[in-house]
């Protein structure tokens, strides 16, 4: 054929699925499978008049002269790949996603160019994992001249491309029959993979934990994207999972990973954005520079993502992401060294993390970040009982004062001002706190968590239970929101939604998902489930005083009042505060002495420690409700955080 001789043709792309990641893990293995992948899909081409044009990579670029050759040459490949996996061993299977697409083509110097090949490349990603993908110019051609039937896709917009494309996705033999219905992933969902270190010092591996959250909080200030918080995404930390996994895990249709080189003072950044429902590659880039460079690497990642993702950044948000937090590396290193202890979430590592934001304060006095940082190490600290109230939160409303003097519009700061308030028993103004960070962040899940609580201890149920599903969405791998929300729905009579809940949570928090149930069973007088669901809980976490609590409670629901009596003498006797009035009152509820319930709950109160959304929604103490006394009760606590006059 002459060079520059136009024709019409039928271009196949393939790709294969995780040949990226494989090659980034084991380069040897990568070799080996791509050399077993070329020598296993050449000798079909030719079955069906295919071309070979050339390979890229891990994908080939493949001429037919009619589409229905191209078509029935994709479904042998993935037929006999299919079959092929069944008996292959793990290290060696393979799976492809294939793109066709009918029109004109060029070719010149050996090669095949148009408009053809580029939407082939673009379909190919929509295929799916061992799925075949057609444009409407292919579906014309083959409809009624194949066996497989066709799902049509949403009109797509492709990259590179001018008009839009319908789409059709073949439907193999081997799929089941509700595979049709899957909903894409949505792509302005987006999650941050921990960024891997790649620093000579091991020492430095704080600082690819710190740019993937500082990452995560670039993208958090672009409205058009939710934006998985930082507690969530390290759980994928040196896990070995595919984009698909990660992205049906959180159901995020987007992801960022990459990784970070700090060597002295020089950078390297490299970072990619995944479809996680094809697992094909957006955009990847890298970028070399001084330390000086990281935020501006951190906003151009930023930028690019929005960019890809069709999100229409504001004035605002871009001005946002061009800001440097601080001009001093020095106080940035201390910054992030000081986040990556105070998530040790130990008196120890806090009080680290505390000393490493004064550091940061020390060497950058405008740096608001360091600020809010002191005082949620106090709160924290305060939260644990190693500190005192009264001693710690003048230190904490000086630091936030500190922080929203120099950045007004920072939402870390109203967000920990707003539990300040809260645990000051100011729960107006922590609701207003609150309500001021989601405005200015709504990608941040604390504050909803707070407004959960404020509301459902107002009576607004149906507006607490909404809020907390706000926080779990966004952090859906946290132990306290998936906790938090099995309860929510199981209080308000949703048994199947919470039994759904924690069948699909139970994994990935098991100690909080047993804790659940438990109450569940025993609120359905099932004492055998809850007893074994509470032995499973101390195997998990044999120190903490719900084993004794629940033990308690079980025995005296049960009619074993000498074992109720001595699961309260052990709480008693027990170093953790106030908050044990909360355990000792349920006991004696489970016991049916209201009196000394009802004196165990206003100790509560009156030491701040009252866990309220128990009290009020809780089945296990149903009883109580029925008292005159519990409406008291319940207006004290709205009274004592001025919900009400």
């Amino acid at each position: 054929m002459q060079t520059g001789e136009r024709r019409l043709a039928a271009i196949m792309f393939t790709d294969m699925v995780g040949f990226t990641a494989l090659t980034q893990s084991d380069e040897s293995q990568s070799l080996a499978v791509l050399e077993r992948h070329n020598r296993l899909l050449r000798p079909i081409f030719p079955r069906f008049h295919g071309r070979e044009v050339k390979t890229i990579g891990d994908s080939f670029l493949v001429e037919f002269e009619s589409a229905l050759d191209a078509t029935n040459c994709a479904i042998e490949i993935q037929r006999f790949l299919h079959d092929y996996n069944v008996s292959s061993k793990e290290q060696w299977k393979m799976t492809l996603r294939i793109g066709i697409h009918l029109g004109d083509v060029v070719h010149a110097d050996g090669d095949v160019l148009g408009d053809a090949v580029n939407i082939a490349s673009r379909l190919q990603p929509l295929a799916g994992p061992g799925g075949i993908c057609i444009s409407d110019q292919v579906f014309g051609q083959v409809r009624n001249k194949i066996q497989q039937t066709f799902v049509k896709l949403e009109t797509q917009n492709l990259k590179g491309v001018k008009y839009s494309v319908d789409v059709y996705r073949l439907k193999m033999p081997w799929e089941s029959d509700d595979s049709e219905g899957v909903t894409p992933l949505d792509l302005k969902r987006i999650a941050v993979l921990p960024f891997a270190s790649m620093s000579p010092d091991p020492n430095d591996e704080y600082f690819a934990d710190g740019l993937t959250e500082e990452l995560i909080d670039r993208l958090c200030q672009i409205r058009g994207l939710e934006v998985i918080a930082r507690t969530s995404i390290m759980n994928y930390k040196r896990k070995e999972k595919s984009a698909s996994q990660i992205g049906n895990e959180l159901r995020a249709g987007a992801l960022i990973e990459g990784s970070v080189r700090k060597a002295g003072n020089r950078i390297r950044v490299t970072a990619q954005l995944i479809n996680a429902n094809t697992e094909g590659h957006l955009w990847s880039s890298h970028y070399d520079g001084d330390l000086d460079d990281i935020f501006a690497v951190q906003g151009a990642i930023a930028e690019k993502v929005a960019k890809e993702l069709q999100v229409q950044l504001m004035e605002s948000e871009m001005e946002t992401l061009e800001r440097k937090p601080t001009k001093n590396t020095d106080a940035y290193s201390a910054f992030l060294r000081g986040r990556e202890l105070l998530r040790g979430y130990t008196e120890p590592a806090v009080r680290q993390a505390a000393a490493l934001f004064e550091k940061a304060i020390e060497l950058d006095p405008s740096f608001a970040k360091a600020h809010v940082g002191v005082a949620e190490c106090h709160q924290f600290l305060v939260n644990i009982g190693y500190e005192s109230f009264d001693i710690a939160f003048p230190r904490v409303s000086a630091s936030l004062e500190r922080a929203l003097g120099l950045d007004p519009d920072l939402a870390e700061a109203h967000a920990a001002l707003s539990e300040m308030y809260f645990n000051m028993d100011d729960k107006v103004r922590a609701e207003a706190e609150a309500r001021r960070a989601v405005d200015l962040n709504p990608n941040l899940p604390d504050p909803y968590s707070m407004l959960s609580e404020i509301t459902g201890r107002r009576g607004e149920v149906e507006e607490a239970i909404r809020l907390i599903e706000m926080a779990y969405r966004l952090d859906p791998i946290s132990p306290e929101y998936i906790w938090r929300l099995g309860d929510a729905y199981a209080w308000t009579g949703r048994d199947a939604d919470a039994l759904e809940h924690w069948k699909k949570t139970e994994d990935l928090a098991p100690a909080e998902v047993c804790r659940s149930m438990t109450d569940y069973y025993l609120s359905k007088g099932d004492l055998s489930k809850a007893r074994e669901l509470r032995s499973e809980f101390e195997k998990l976490q044999p120190t903490h005083p719900w084993v004794t609590y629940m033990g308690g409670f079980i025995a005296a629901r049960g009619g074993d009042r000498e074992g109720g009596m001595l699961a309260i003498k052990k709480l008693e006797g027990a170093n953790m505060g106030p908050v044990v009035y909360n355990y000792i009152a349920y006991v004696y509820h489970a016991l049916g002495d209201l009196d000394a319930y009802f004196d165990y709950m206003n100790r509560a109160l009156d030491a701040r420690s009252i866990i309220a959304s128990f009290v009020m929604y809780s089945p296990l103490l149903a009883k109580a409700r029925e008292d005159p006394r519990y409406l008291e009760l319940v207006e004290r606590i709205k009274r004592q955080g001025g919900l009400s006059k």
